[in-house]
């Protein structure tokens, strides 16, 4: 009956790809998938075995958490119009050279902060600087893509690479080491594609924002240095204090929320409204979070059936080759999430066999980071857009996917032919 559990779940998954043609919203498709695989689970195993769902919960609940913290803080500083002074700095009306600028942004900003924060902030800031909505669906594409290579080289800025970080398999400064040119080069190479592609498109008509008081010129420029400072803190917090970067987050939002109500204090309520917490909260695509839930929940019971621990052990016994295997489960993270993977695989090869920043963790690290660009639900980041922008799942995997694929394979090959 087990198997059951599996059929679902690629049932599930079919529905979501072909969201469109079947004219299922896909976030009940994920709802009901994640929801399914637990029904099968608790009748299998029985009521004595749902603390794992309890566990998944707990670290479903931490990435919603910041989910929805990043979201919230990303929509304040735009409610105060904080973006509109980045927008400033890009001057080019030129699509290729534009894209080559968001691109290289993306990739150095995603290091810093997180690659699903970055894609956020990304995604708010195009939408100022492209108007098309079908030439803004390459940008966001890009993005992706460049969030999830610039996450890569960072201890801070994936959650896997955390995970081996935290866990002693790589150390802070060896990842930045090994992977920043691999990375680079994963991100060039489909950089370099899509720059070209878009060299004749049209970026769209200035959006003509509302004319600006000096008191809101100050306002924003406040917002946006109280929001970027706040979400560089969230992994210097993350690193002083040793908790979740979903607290951080929140702290964060908590404190530009405070400086948001000194701001207008003198506002009377309706005036103040457009510039609360409450009306961001009512601007952020809430679907896109219950999506995340039902996938992570889903992917959390094939974990507790054992099937992702058993993939990881078919792998080994079939393949041999552990950078071979570390390939395929970094384009397996393209359709599963790169997170129970990863701890799979560290369950699989303990730091005796392979120690600190061996070169399989390290090309476990890049794999399960860049991997997850393949297709849009692949990262963190893509289902983020994905919600924001509402790109469809095919239009990804044709048009960006491919991209993605190139890079990766190119960002690989680096690795193996360096090290």
């Amino acid at each position: 009956m087990e198997i059951i559990s599996v059929l679902i779940f690629i049932v599930g998954y079919l529905a979501i790809a072909f969201e469109h043609p079947i004219k299922i919203n896909k976030t009940a498709s994920a709802l009901v998938t994640g929801v399914l695989v637990w029904v099968v689970f608790a009748l299998v195993r029985g009521p004595h075995d749902l603390e794992s769902l309890s566990h998944h919960l707990g670290s479903t609940s931490e990435i919603l958490f910041f989910l929805l913290g990043a979201m919230t803080l990303v929509e304040l500083v735009d409610a105060h119009q904080g973006f509109h002074f980045v927008s400033r700095l890009i001057k080019t009306k030129n699509p290729a050279t534009m894209m080559w600028i968001v691109g290289l942004l993306t990739f150095f900003l995603s290091a810093v902060l997180d690659n699903l924060t970055t894609a956020i902030v990304m995604v708010t800031l195009l939408r100022k600087l492209v108007t098309d909505t079908s030439t803004r669906k390459y940008f966001v594409g890009v993005v992706v893509i460049a969030a999830n290579a610039g996450g890569a080289w960072s201890p801070i800025g994936d959650v896997t690479t955390t995970m081996l970080w935290i866990g002693g398999q790589i150390s802070a400064w060896g990842i930045v080491k090994s992977l920043f040119v691999p990375s680079v080069v994963s991100l060039l190479v489909p950089l370099s594609v899509a720059a070209f592609w878009v060299r004749k498109s049209h970026l769209g008509a200035i959006r003509q924002e509302k004319s600006m008081t000096n008191e809101e010129e100050r306002h924003g420029r406040i917002m946006l240095f109280a929001g970027v400072l706040s979400l560089l803190g969230v992994p210097v917090f993350k690193t002083v204090t040793h908790l979740p970067p979903y607290m951080g987050i929140l702290l964060a939002l908590g404190l530009v929320w405070i400086l948001s109500e000194f701001l207008h204090a003198d506002k009377d309520e309706e005036a103040k409204k457009p510039y609360t917490v409450g009306h961001a909260l009512t601007k952020i695509d809430t679907s896109s979070v219950l999506f995340f839930l039902g996938i992570l929940l889903a992917i959390g019971a094939l974990e507790s059936f054992g099937y992702l621990g058993q993939l990881a052990a078919y792998l080994e016994a079939s393949l041999g080759n552990q950078f071979f295997i570390v390939t395929v489960i970094g384009i397996a993270s393209s359709v599963v999430d790169n997170v129970p993977l990863v701890a799979a695989t560290m369950g699989m090869y303990p730091l005796t066999q392979f120690p600190t920043d061996h070169a399989m963790w390290e090309y476990l690290a890049f794999c399960a980071g860049t991997g997850g660009s393949i297709l849009i639900i692949g990262s963190a980041a893509g289902v983020a857009v994905m919600g924001m922008e509402k790109i469809d799942f095919v239009w990804y995997a044709k048009r960006i996917g491919f991209l993605a694929l190139l890079g990766y394979f190119a960002g690989a090959a680096t690795y193996l032919l360096v090290h």
